[in-house]
């Protein structure tokens, strides 16, 4: 199966056709989607869309990791991670 990426633009094509809206009114809306999920997620809120999945941020505790150049072990700081979990309509689509 060959891979073909869906980039923004195409995805606004999509989208306004289906929504009946113009492509700079899909961009728009799309801009404040996806800021207002990264607002959300910033201020360690959960944000579900019923059906899609839900966007959260998983917590990553320090760890040592491995350069692979020289194999010298150093340290790879805690920090927080976007996470995306499928529902259940998403994964039955797909599936």
């Amino acid at each position: 199966m060959t891979e073909h990426k869906v980039g923004k633009a195409e995805l606004c094509r999509e989208v306004a056709k289906r929504a009946k809206l113009t492509q700079r009114e899909t961009a728009e809306v799309m801009d404040a989607l996806t800021a207002t999920i990264q607002d959300n997620l910033v201020k360690g809120k959960k944000v579900q869309l019923i059906g899609f999945g839900s966007f959260e941020v998983k917590k990553c505790a320090e760890r040592k990791g491995r350069n692979p150049r020289t194999g010298d072990t150093l340290p790879i700081p805690a920090h927080n991670k976007p996470f995306f979990k499928p529902g259940k309509k998403l994964r039955d689509a797909v599936n």
